[in-house]
């Protein structure tokens, strides 16, 4: 046995995290469907949720030390995580997902579950996850010591055509998606700026360049005007691509 299965040496004796959880839900008088990892039983296992967009809640256990941590997704977001040295919470907050709680109630239920700001936004519908992430990119974009990229930001989310987008950045660049969940969808246009203060506009992320113009305004405009024609606001959940 080594140093990480002798921390869980009395989950190995039920044969599977899946059991042990199953064991202490039993003891609680409760019960819940729980999904052993193939691959690593004694530290890894999942349970469904009767709430359809809902992916099943994964529970870990710690290689370093005594611990099980769970995270759940829903619609392409992380929205709990949390972790805790009791079993008996871990079923509680599987229980609570696995009846299609909200958020605030697994938490209510397990106290050690940390709920994120765009879980929560979700279940108030996509337009809110939406609007939570222009906040976040305002307000970081003020405390960028980058008075351009702030510039772009802003009037980016001026622009009501691309405000109704999920939007994010990557390597500084402002991206958007017609979906709030991950993976997002494929590029309707990209914005950055240069080091040498030129506003940039591309149809996609690895594409060429389609305009450089000297201000953040004519670049947003510009951009709006290279979207499909009648594209709607950002949909729930993760970009639907081919397996």
């Amino acid at each position: 046995m080594n140093a990480s299965s002798e921390l869980y040496a009395d989950v190995a004796a039920h044969g599977s995290l899946a059991a042990a959880l199953q064991a202490v839900a039993t003891a609680s008088g409760v019960s819940v469907a729980v999904v052993a990892d193939e691959r690593q039983s004694l530290f890894n296992a999942t349970i469904a949720s009767a709430a359809p967009h809902r992916r099943p809640l994964g529970v870990s256990a710690g290689a370093a030390k005594r611990v099980w941590s769970v995270s759940g997704w829903s619609q392409g977001i992380s929205t709990i995580s949390g972790s805790t040295t009791d079993l008996a919470e871990v079923v509680k907050a599987a229980l609570a997902w696995s009846d299609g709680a909200t958020l605030r109630e697994i938490q209510r239920a397990a106290p050690f579950v940390e709920v994120t700001a765009r879980g929560e936004a979700a279940e108030s519908g996509p337009e809110h996850v939406v609007t939570g992430e222009w906040e976040w990119l305002l307000r970081d974009a003020d405390e960028a010591d980058w008075p351009d990229y702030r510039a772009l930001i802003t009037a980016a989310h001026a622009e009501p055509r691309l405000r109704r987008l999920y939007p994010y950045t990557s390597h500084w660049e402002l991206r958007f998606s017609t979906t709030t969940g991950f993976p997002f969808s494929p590029d309707v246009v990209c914005l950055s700026v240069s080091r040498s203060s030129m506003f940039r506009v591309r149809g996609n992320w690895t594409g060429p360049f389609v305009a450089e113009v000297a201000t953040a305004e004519e670049a947003v405009r510009i951009a709006g005007d290279l979207l499909p024609s009648g594209l709607s606001a950002a949909v729930a959940g993760a970009y639907p691509y081919e397996e």
